[in-house]
């Protein structure tokens, strides 16, 4: 028996798979995140302090440049993807959120007694009209006709407790009622007297049609995975009807949990808690990778097919799986569930991942309207508080639900690697720790010294799928043109080539070149968010601010999960005056990972002086912690903005004078923030306001003490200058500058 390799797990690999998390034996672990020390983030600040006052900006209305299936042509279709790359977890959620257990239910106590299906859930299968409804005094009919369609309905159970199905399964009763029929408990006398579920097929009511099916569905069977129910075996009961014999899970579905947290509350809708939500729909897809590897899709995905047990959970109702390319078997889906092109193209990927969506959505707030006006669309922000509180996640849900199949999420890793990602910004904003993992797309950013250029934000890793990242690596040359010359001989014109000769011709400054690079990638390629990245950077190079809102923008909506866009528009908005959107993300890269934080707070501290509030940009560059390479930098800021805050006392020059100390800056840069403190303390001094209590750049602060300090600085900064008219200049100010004596 082989350990599974994911941190924190304890499974084991059970035919290429683990028993606990789900994740293949290969998959690549996640390594878990280190938070900085309470000291170094700055706790008892608000990482939140540049919130605008309504705390509701979302950038989801900032213009965006067509992607993907806006540059085609009516009926293009998607030929090629990014992602789809597996990614790791150690328990529910990747370890970052606590999700209750749920124990394990006794199976005879889960039966309903008596087995009747309510009233106000009779609908006619074939038309969905209410059918079996009360009429005045009279109960409704549980058999009879739609009087719409006039096809037959019947809500009573076939099958008796005590019947024996298929020679060895005996019935004990009645689990639930679903759109297939009645779903029942039994046990298997061959097999120790387990707990089995029966659940019939379609067309129950056509024996024909039924043992068709069930040959159909004979490579259910061979479905093995750890958060898959198991198929058993395939029956026929007396009255020729077939059922499928599955796995008994004894937990509760995810559509009961909502159930019951809204009876808790007295009937309101009770979502799940945001990060809870997440961590379900992280856990379950590897299963979603599995069907689909396998050529398989499960078609029918919603709260009440995933089932918790204990801490783990369980993709069950394997009814309305079907063969990918299958155009010839009959599609099962839910309403409000299922992808809108499905009656009209079939199940495919992306109408699965559609499904994941919707259920999503479902759990995390009151969908009204999900199967009406909403029924192929999501309501937006300003209908919906936590859209616009949680823009990532609202985002990742307008990709994942998208009314065209090729603007969605191409396979489940993709959207699970992004949903991870959002989770790290939603459990980061709730306990203010850090989990910096490590982007498959992007590199970390460049520390900011000031400005935020484009060649300072994160660069894009090459893919490694791609058929010359090998002959990329390779390619080294600390001379940009040089570099650009080396990609031009490259034996093969892919899209990692094509981006790599973009970037460098961005380095070179050609920015018709790179933009020619990253069209002709668009061209072969609609859907390439790289390619819309470049030119993002290219705008910013050129001073386009808002080409550059709008590329960025795009690329964030195709990787909301990702930090790297999120800084790239934080800064272009900032450029724009877009100071609200741009202070909203700023604050989510500054809490979500520590290689973010240094930019974040930098690009907080500039939308800060804009605003006049010289205290919060304080605040921000305070929380740059001393483990960080910009904190130096964040120190000599510091002081700048003390001195020339336009309402400096003298603690504030005191206080200057010890973070320049703290910088560590070179002697050049060290002696001319000297010099503003002393020539401040100098105006103060004059005024009579100094205070010989109170120490500057190493001396009281009274005007000769000052004023000796000052003459001293000066000549210092003069012997350190390489342009001789500045030495000149500074002499004579020292000079100018010294007190005056009797000699």
């Amino acid at each position: 028996m082989v350990s599974c390799t994911q941190p924190g797990c304890t499974g084991q690999i059970l035919d290429g798979y683990c028993d606990v998390c789900g994740m293949a034996a290969t998959a690549a672990p996640v390594t878990p995140s280190t938070a900085l020390p309470e000291a170094a983030t700055g706790a008892g600040t608000d990482p939140l302090s540049m919130r605008t006052p309504s705390g509701r900006v979302t950038s989801s209305r900032l213009g965006t440049v067509p992607l993907g299936s806006q540059r085609t042509t009516s009926g293009s279709r998607r030929t090629q993807r990014l992602g789809a790359r597996r990614t790791g977890s150690t328990s529910l959620g990747a370890g970052m959120v606590s999700v209750p257990p749920v124990p394990t239910l006794d199976p005879a106590a889960a039966l309903m007694d008596p087995a009747v299906v309510a009233e106000r859930k009779r609908y006619c299968a074939t038309c969905q009209s209410p059918v079996g409804r009360a009429r005045g005094d009279q109960p409704g009919r549980t058999k009879g006709f739609c009087p719409k369609c006039r096809t037959p309905f019947d809500f009573d159970p076939r099958l008796q407790p005590g019947m024996l199905v298929g020679g060895q399964y005996e019935v004990a009763g009645c689990l639930a009622h679903g759109g297939m029929g009645w779903i029942y408990l039994a046990r298997d006398r061959n097999v120790n007297g387990r707990w089995v579920v029966l659940k019939g097929l379609l067309n129950a009511g056509d024996p024909d049609a039924s043992r068709a099916a069930v040959a159909e569905k004979q490579y259910l069977a061979e479905v093995e995975h750890p958060l898959i129910v198991e198929i058993y075996n395939f029956v026929t009961a007396p009255d020729g009807a077939s059922y499928i014999v599955m796995e008994y899970v004894g937990g509760t579905s995810l559509n009961d949990l909502i159930r019951q947290r809204n009876e808790q509350r007295g009937g309101a809708y009770a979502p799940l808690p945001v990060d809870q939500a997440i961590a379900y729909m992280v856990e379950v897809l590897p299963a979603f990778s599995y069907l689909h590897t396998s050529g398989l899709l499960y078609c029918d995905f919603k709260p009440a097919n995933v089932i918790q047990v204990a801490e783990s959970v369980k993709l069950i109702d394997l009814g309305g799986v079907r063969r990918i390319g299958d155009d010839e078997t009959p599609i099962y889906g839910t309403v409000g569930f299922q992808a809108p092109e499905v009656p009209r193209d079939g199940c495919t990927i992306a109408s699965d991942i559609y499904t994941v969506g919707r259920t999503l959505a479902v759990l995390i707030f009151e969908f009204r309207g999900s199967t009406g006006e909403y029924v192929d669309r999501l309501p937006t922000p300003e209908q919906v508080p936590l859209f616009a509180e949680q823009d990532s996640l609202y985002r990742l849900l307008v990709r994942s639900t998208a009314p065209a199949p090729e603007d969605r999420f191409q396979s489940a890793d993709e959207l699970r690697e992004q949903l991870l990602g959002v989770l790290r910004e939603v459990t980061s904003r709730d306990d203010g720790d850090f989990r910096s993992v490590p982007s498959t797309y992007f590199d970390t950013p460049a520390i900011s010294s000031d400005e935020l250029g484009w060649n300072e934000l994160p660069g894009l890793r090459t893919d490694a799928t791609d058929p010359m990242a090998s002959w990329l690596s390779g390619v080294t040359s600390d001379d940009p043109a040089r570099l650009l010359a080396l990609l031009d001989g490259a034996p093969e014109q892919t899209a990692a080539v094509r981006l790599a000769r973009a970037r460098g011709a961005l380095e070179v400054g050609d920015v018709a070149r790179a933009k020619a690079e990253c069209d002709a990638l668009l061209e072969a390629d609609p859907w390439d968010w790289r390619a819309v990245w470049m030119n993002g950077l290219s705008a910013l190079a050129q001073g386009d601010v808002p080409g550059a809102v709008s590329a960025f923008n795009a690329v964030y909506g195709q990787v909301p999960g990702e930090l790297a866009p999120k800084l790239a528009l934080a800064r272009a908005c900032e450029l724009a005056d877009e100071r609200e959107v741009a202070g909203r993300l700023y604050a989510v890269c500054s809490r979500t990972d520590g290689s973010y934080l240094a930019p974040a707070q930098f690009g907080l501290a500039r939308l800060a002086l804009a605003d006049g509030r010289p205290g919060d940009a304080l605040a921000a560059l305070a929380r740059i912690p001393p483990v960080s390479r910009a904190y130096g930098e964040s120190r000599r800021q510091r002081a700048s903005v003390l001195v020339d805050s336009g309402s400096a006392t003298p603690d504030d020059l005191a206080a200057a004078s010890v973070e320049v100390d703290r910088a560590g800056l070179p002697p050049r840069d060290r002696a001319a923030l000297q010099i503003d403190i002393l020539e401040a303390a100098l105006a103060m001094t004059a005024n009579g306001g100094g205070n010989p209590a109170t120490q500057v750049v190493g001396v009281p602060m009274t005007e000769p003490d000052v004023r000796v300090a000052l003459e001293h600085v000066y000549r210092s900064a003069a012997r350190l200058s390489d342009d001789p008219q500045q030495r000149i200049e500074l002499v004579d100010r020292a000079n100018a500058v010294r007190p005056r004596t009797l000699t």
